[in-house]
């Protein structure tokens, strides 16, 4: 079952795929060297088959989710200590 992202979240990779489809009118194959492990991106768009727009430095590509995670825990940020 793949993960679900709100438009605008905060991801980061959590594993490289053997190569990265570009998230345009005509999608390229590119190279995983274009995106860091661990590097953080906006997540802009969802796409048929689990795949996630994400907009990062170098570009928008598209990532299934099994490659990324939220950047920062949603469930954990509003928890009481006290």
């Amino acid at each position: 079952m793949s993960k679900e992202f709100p438009i605008g979240a905060k991801v980061r990779v959590v594993a490289l795929p053997p190569y990265v489809k570009t998230a345009e009118p005509m999608p390229m194959l590119r190279p995983p060297d274009v995106i860091k492990l661990g590097e953080e991106g906006i997540v802009i768009d969802r796409r048929p088959g689990g795949y996630w727009g994400v907009r990062f430095a170098r570009g928008n590509f598209l990532l299934d989710s099994q490659y990324i995670e939220f950047a920062s825990n949603p469930s954990t940020q509003n928890q009481d200590y006290g």
